[in-house]
């Protein structure tokens, strides 16, 4: 069957009309449960790495059980999406379920902490292929013109892990083991692998092709070094160190032979022509941009909360709430009024600028600010993001050819992923410089930190509460002053994605998905399709873009 057929302005023996919307949100429950599984377990297994390492030592490892997971999330999604391309997605989806639970049962058996950085890397390599993988049937099912109405499930998915996923976490470390934090996702994660068995009948072609394994060998061990930098710089190394530099210099050299082998190779992994495309160059910057300032900025509000604010780590991730709501609540709008209208490119824009405003407020808060100042600054932050995320892939999935929607979803959230790389490592180094700064500053003359250190105060808000009153007041108003700095620097990134986004082309969004439902001979439509059949005979001929 073919995965792109053609839409017809009639149904008619053997032509394809679209799936209704009762088949659209059967296929979009088994991508939200993928999806969950995913989501769950960043913000579960965040509250609880405190506890995981307290049982298997290792403090000086702590940061590679983010890690592991972070470089191999990452590095696999241009594959993910070159492969389903080739392949089809369903199957690549259910593998990617498969993966995620097989590493999630593993890292719980973990006896130490370098078979837990080991089996949180095999995680990672399932959890890359859950986000993209679900991105791109979307975009196969839905046309970009519909896509609107449905924006909101997935956002609520993400709302849902950010609240429920630390009150999880918090739960299974104070009354059962931290091993449970990965052994939830096994029944949820079967959960999704029943359910996307049953509903998530895509159609494609097979096709025999060739993998292009030298391409994705060298894009990944380019992303790896950089990666790297980001991860090793000001922590683990000198900035000016030579192992620094020599990942940096390697990961440059690696990506120029990426883009040769990618000239030369028959199916490349990231075709180049997809540079030529203006919407994909565009949104894949504004990615990139975005990513640094928003993911760059957004990890240090649990941070804030849990010290200036004073919140418990389970209380923290329920206090981000009014920006995933506001992200949610925008989002949905925004995707509704492009449905209406036909029109997106107002809404980056919009976005972009709002983003700015909410990073330069956050930048205002100080010891003495409420929660509901907080909050109110979160909401801000929040709508500018709803209007970004979604509709870029939304851009992007409409403006290319259908052979290459999934390298190029998978590509977009690469930028996203390597912008939020980027933009933690950088923002972090300023944290410890500015911490280091400021605690020289404030602190009385002669006071001991105990042996803590600026690195080890903004890794662990427990070693705050543990100093003397004096100096947990010193401590807490120079973090303070630090992440103010960090917000502050965000907004200029955030200035720079809003001029980007007036480059960005509009094109017409299209009225048909990629796939649809065979209609043979003399069987009988249900009404929502023959509903769907008639609305497209009025606009005209559908097209399989």
């Amino acid at each position: 069957m073919d995965e792109q057929g053609d839409g017809a302005s009639a149904p008619s023996a053997g032509s394809r009309v679209a799936l209704s919307h009762r088949q659209i949100m059967v296929v979009y429950s088994g991508l939200m449960a993928g999806i969950l599984v995913a989501a769950l377990d960043q913000t579960v297994v965040a509250t609880a790495l405190p506890t995981i390492v307290g049982d298997l030592g290792g403090l000086s490892h702590l940061s590679w059980v983010v890690t592991a997971y972070l470089l191999t999330s990452t590095i696999s999604v241009p594959l993910y999406g070159k492969i389903s391309d080739l392949y089809g997605r369903k199957n690549l989806f259910q593998a990617a379920i498969v993966i995620f639970v097989a590493g999630s049962v593993l890292s719980g058996l973990s006896r130490n902490m370098l078979e837990l950085i080991l089996f949180r890397g095999i995680q990672g390599v399932g959890g890359g292929g859950l986000i993209a993988m679900a991105q791109a049937i979307i975009g196969d099912i839905i046309a970009p013109r519909e896509r609107g109405k449905y924006q909101g499930y997935l956002g609520a998915v993400f709302a849902f892990a950010s609240v429920v996923g630390p009150l999880m976490g918090g739960f299974f470390v104070d009354h059962l083991s931290w091993r449970w934090v990965f052994y939830i996702n096994v029944p949820v994660g079967a959960v999704a692998l029943f359910v996307t068995s049953i509903v998530l009948d895509l159609p494609y072609r097979k096709v025999h092709h060739a993998i292009d394994f030298l391409g994705s060998a060298l894009i990944m061990a380019a992303a790896t070094c950089l990666l790297l930098v980001t991860v090793w710089g000001g922590d683990e190394f000198a900035w000016g160190s030579p192992e620094i530099v020599g990942l940096g210099v390697a990961g440059v050299i690696l990506l120029g032979l990426f883009l040769r082998q990618e000239t030369r190779a028959v199916e490349p992994v990231i075709p180049l022509r997809l540079w030529r495309n203006p919407v994909f160059s565009v949104a894949s910057g504004l990615e990139f941009l975005v990513g640094f300032a928003m993911f760059g900025a957004i990890v240090f509000l649990p941070l804030y909360l849990q010290t200036v604010g004073k919140a418990s780590a389970t209380n923290s991730g329920v206090l981000i709430l009014p920006l995933m709501a506001g992200l949610m609540f925008s989002s949905i709008t925004s995707g509704r009024i492009i449905t209406r209208t036909g029109r997106y490119k107002v809404f980056p824009i919009a976005g972009t600028l709002i983003i700015a405003v909410g990073l330069y407020l956050l930048s205002t808060m100080h010891v003495g600010t409420s929660r509901l100042t907080s909050s109110l600054y979160m909401v801000i932050l929040g709508l500018g993001i709803g209007m970004i995320i979604q509709v870029m892939v939304l851009a992007v999935q409409n403006a290319v050819e259908h052979r290459d929607l999934g390298t190029a979803t998978a590509t977009e959230t690469f930028s996203r992923s390597m912008g939020g790389a980027f933009g933690v490592a950088v923002f972090g180094a300023i944290l410890t410089n500015r911490l280091a700064h400021n605690l020289r500053q404030l602190l009385p003359p002669g006071t001991s930190l105990h042996g803590v250190s600026a690195n080890s105060i903004a890794a662990s808000p427990a070693a705050i509460r543990a100093l003397p009153a004096g100096v947990q007041h010193g401590v807490i108003l120079a973090l303070s002053r630090s992440i103010h700095v960090v917000f502050l620097l965000a907004v200029p990134l955030a200035l720079a994605a809003f001029g980007v986004t007036w480059l960005l082309r509009e094109n017409p969004l299209r009225e048909t998905a990629h796939i649809g439902i065979e209609v043979a001979a003399g069987e009988p439509l249900v009404p929502e399709v023959e509903d769907r059949a008639a609305a497209e005979h009025r606009h005209g001929p559908a097209h399989a873009g």
